[in-house]
């Protein structure tokens, strides 16, 4: 906390022995491992402080009181959280009682923007410092919404570069701390070794598939995924495709997807994505965090994606989308370096080709190593330390 000065009143507040009081909501898994690694560089420099909140075990494990479980908020698709709406409501009117009454020095609400900024604005108005972690995708889509979340977050800590001047031009205070994932792998990931983990071959050509966290992701990517696989199949013999499940029911979607399309020299494997890429020849993934893990894995990669097509009809018509760059690796790059193939376009077909392109094509995987390279050394900020830094830095202000 070099540089940090406290204000004499909570200098003084500390000296008598007052605990400072720090809230945290997670609203999901990521959530929960992301900010551990912040909770714990708070200790470092507030080591009489209370944690308490919503997390799950890696919260817990950090020293965190665990008023409710993050699993309590992880609600994904519109059926599951219009069923889910009221129960969600009113934990986050109990927890709202429960906070005012706890009264923390700043609360800290980390993704999960749904459930975090309308509990962020009430405490703020009650006179709560608040602090936003991760930023909703203001670079794509509804840049607009910079303005509300300010008016929720007394700051908001970004994952990406690109943010905070976004949320500068609607007077919002947002700082850049490097994401968690470029601090995590090495700069340098050791194939070989990825492979001997996975049980896979040290010398065979390998794919990895990623279709996505969410079974809905799963139900409309993985066909088209596993057909461009068999077209890859043909074309690169001795083809060994790798498929990492994130859960249990990402699993067994995956497996009900290949006994309806077999294919030989398949592994699923239960977790283990970093792996998967890191022991891979090219990666074909959904859009989304992979993309940034598939650059950070130095791997040449195809990103496909669909959304339904009345969302997307409804997003193309009402103008929300910003951007024509929607995978990140292209979007921190500033162009196209890796092929994404949106909508209509994702198809075996053009999956393929585009995996093609890559197998075929070693003077193009070498130039994309100094790209990626260069992406991960300005994310590599040592994010829970920067972001511990910018909540001091909030705590100590007037």
């Amino acid at each position: 906390m070099a540089g940090i000065t406290l204000t004499p009143s909570l200098e003084l507040a500390l000296a008598a022995g007052k605990k400072l009081r720090i809230a945290v909501v997670a609203g999901e898994a990521s959530g929960d491992l992301l900010a551990s690694g912040l909770v714990r560089e708070l200790r470092l420099r507030f080591p009489t402080a209370e944690f308490a909140g919503v997390g799950g075990e890696h919260l817990r494990a950090a020293g965190l009181d665990t008023w409710h479980d993050c699993s309590e908020l992880a609600v994904m698709g519109l059926a599951e959280v219009l069923r889910h709406l009221p129960r969600l409501l009113r934990l986050r009117r109990a927890l709202h009682r429960r906070l005012l009454q706890w009264r923390p020095d700043v609360f800290i609400g980390v993704d999960a923007p749904d459930f975090n900024l309308g509990l962020e604005r009430r405490l703020k108005q009650a006179g709560i410092r608040t602090v936003h972690y991760v930023s909703p995708s203001v670079w794509a889509w509804r840049e607009g919404r910079a303005a509300k979340i300010g008016r929720s977050a007394d700051r908001v800590l970004c994952l990406f570069p690109m943010e905070p001047p976004i949320y500068e031009r609607h007077g919002v205070d947002a700082r850049f701390v490097g994401h968690p994932l470029a601090d995590a792998f090495p700069l340098e990931p050791d194939r070989d070794a990825a492979r001997e983990r996975l049980g896979l071959p040290g010398e065979a050509p390998v794919l990895a598939l990623l279709p996505g966290s969410r079974l809905g992701e799963i139900d409309r990517l993985f066909p088209e995924f596993i057909e461009a696989a068999r077209r890859v199949t043909v074309q690169v013999p001795g083809l060994v495709v790798v498929v990492p499940a994130a859960n249990p029911g990402c699993r067994a979607a995956i497996e009900q997807g290949l006994i309806a399309r077999p294919l030989a020299n398949v592994v699923v494997t239960d977790g283990k994505a970093h792996d998967a890429m890191v022991a891979s020849d090219v990666v074909l993934l959904a859009s989304g965090t992979a993309a940034l893990e598939g650059l950070l894995a130095k791997r040449p990669m195809v990103v496909g994606y669909r959304i339904s097509a009345l969302t997307y009809r409804i997003v193309m018509l009402l103008g929300m989308m910003r951007v024509n760059r929607y995978s990140l690796p292209n979007v921190l790059a500033n162009e196209p370096i890796v092929p994404e193939l949106m909508q209509q376009d994702c198809t075996p077909e053009n999956l393929a080709e585009a995996v093609m392109h890559w197998f075929r094509s070693p003077d193009a995987r070498a130039a994309l190593l100094p790209r990626y390279q260069h992406i991960h050394l300005k994310l590599r900020r040592d994010a829970s330390s920067a972001a511990a830094d910018a909540v001091a830095e909030l705590l100590a202000a007037p």
